[in-house]
């Protein structure tokens, strides 16, 4: 896989990326985008994966700063979950399958595309910040002691209200892809 972007690429999302973050300041109060964005040009790796995101209608923007490690999270904030979409949880669920196996699933797409799943602690962080998925739904990081026993978690938004539900790892759905984090 190219992991590589030409310089009109790294351009053009970095315009993007400008434009959504001066669009959405309530997300990034007390936030400046040259800051972000030397941090961005001195890490091409992580333009790459904000690239993936963009590419997959995404529409990553930053949510958050962490003051002690100096890390600016992305995420994902399309208001409908990505188009990374019928994907089941994880290889264990995928390889379990032994009918309609969907193309992947959701933690080798991310680990491909080089960012995290959300928490639901994060997930529900970003639902403060506008209203997301509230036609779709985005897996989520399953504890171990849930993934151990074949179910995966996924969250939406409904009623106004933000939900946490279970499936079995290995289902998959048109309407449920995955939000991606992105710490730079």
């Amino acid at each position: 896989m190219k992991k590589k972007l030409t310089q009109e690429q790294i351009n053009e999302l970095l315009k993007t990326l400008k434009t959504r973050f001066e669009k959405n300041m309530n997300r990034h109060k007390d936030m400046k985008w040259e800051k972000i964005q030397q941090k961005l040009e001195a890490n091409p790796e992580k333009i790459w994966s904000l690239y993936e995101m963009e590419t997959t209608e995404g529409e990553p923007d930053v949510v958050d700063y962490n003051k002690k490690t100096d890390e600016y999270s992305f995420v994902d904030c399309s208001p409908e979950s990505p188009k990374r979409r019928s994907l089941c949880y994880d290889y264990q669920a995928w390889d379990a399958r032994k009918a309609n196996k969907p193309e992947s699933n959701v933690i080798d797409t991310a680990s491909e595309m080089g960012i995290e799943l959300l928490t639901e602690e994060q997930y529900r962080h970003l639902q403060e910040l506008g209203k997301f998925d509230q036609k779709t739904s985005s897996w989520i990081k399953t504890p171990p002691q849930i993934r151990e026993l074949g179910g995966a978690l996924f969250c939406d938004r409904r009623y106004n209200t933000v939900f946490t539900y279970h499936n079995g790892a290995d289902s998959y759905y048109a309407a449920r892809g995955f939000r991606g984090l992105l710490k730079i």
